[in-house]
């Protein structure tokens, strides 16, 4: 029976999680991308301490696709010097994490979450700067069709 909630509860993650992802912004699914990149990371990181290859390679591949995504999706045309940095520095630290998924290099994989915990943070700050200047509807808005 705990068998069968189970089952529940993961197809009801999964359906929010699809969710989530199908009505999210540009900017919030950048995030999102962010986010992954870092768990995965952060599990390889997990698995090479314990000398689990598996879950260490594993791991740090789903990251490294995340990060190459990323790559994917810019527009080094349109987006110019700050494209072409971003581009930079995903190719950096494909290249940190592949190494480190070679050579089992912790400070490798830190060097490499440093920067995408740093990317993060800027995208959240670009979104609430989008959302601050976002502004509400006002009553007479409201009223005025």
């Amino acid at each position: 029976m705990a068998k069968r909630a189970d089952l529940s509860y993961n197809k009801h993650l999964y359906e929010y999680q699809k969710q989530s992802v199908n009505t999210a912004s540009p900017l919030r699914l950048t995030i999102m991308l962010y986010d992954g990149a870092l768990r995965f990371l952060e599990l390889g990181k997990a698995g090479l301490l314990a000398k689990n290859l598996f879950e260490k390679n594993d791991n740090l591949q789903k990251s490294q696709k995340i990060v190459m995504e990323l790559m994917n999706t810019l527009d080094v045309q349109k987006g110019g010097e700050m494209a072409k940095n971003l581009m930079s520095l995903y190719f950096f630290v494909v290249q940190q994490l592949m190494e480190a998924n070679i050579e089992d290099d912790v400070e490798k994989l830190d060097v490499a979450a440093k920067i995408l915990r740093d990317l993060r943070e800027s995208w959240l700050d670009v979104e609430k700067m989008t959302k601050s200047t976002q502004a509400p509807q006002s009553e007479e808005t409201n009223y005025a069709a």
